[in-house]
């Protein structure tokens, strides 16, 4: 699967321009998809020396993406300034979600099990274990 992945807010907590400090599991659950063999691209609004530095931030925790703000590392994105810069993959995984990030746990588990969030919410709903009933419920039934 291709996977887009942005940075501010997603794998880091906003502090651009600055860097933030990682989200808990961020780049540990990036080090497993692409172990798993997906191929993730760094998404990002960053350009330049800050986009330059999210690269590095991520390449010194082991996280190495296929290409960085376009579809493929060899991408001449000089010749296509007409095009839009939409990329062609399967996944977005962004803090701009409607609903917002889901944690990196969830995220994994919703990419490795092919699963919506919504499929993991009741899969959680319907194995938690019912509530005792109350004095009353047990004793009109």
């Amino acid at each position: 699967m291709t996977i887009a992945v942005d940075f501010d807010g997603t794998i880091v907590r906003h502090r651009y321009p600055a860097i933030g400090e990682e989200i808990p599991f961020a780049t540990q659950t990036l080090k497993k998809l692409i172990e798993e063999r997906h191929q993730l691209i760094l998404w990002s609004v960053r350009e330049g020396k800050l986009l330059d530095e999210a690269v590095e931030w991520c390449r010194q925790r082991g996280v190495e993406f296929y290409a960085v703000n376009r579809d493929y590392p060899e991408e001449d994105i000089q010749l296509n300034e007409h095009f839009s810069r939409k990329l062609k993959v399967d996944l977005f995984i962004d803090d701009r979600n409607v609903g917002g990030l889901p944690d990196w746990g969830t995220i994994y588990q919703m990419i490795h099990d092919r699963k919506t969030l919504e499929q993991i919410l009741l899969e959680e709903l319907q194995s938690e274990p019912p509530k005792p009933k109350s004095f009353w419920q047990r004793l009109f039934g």
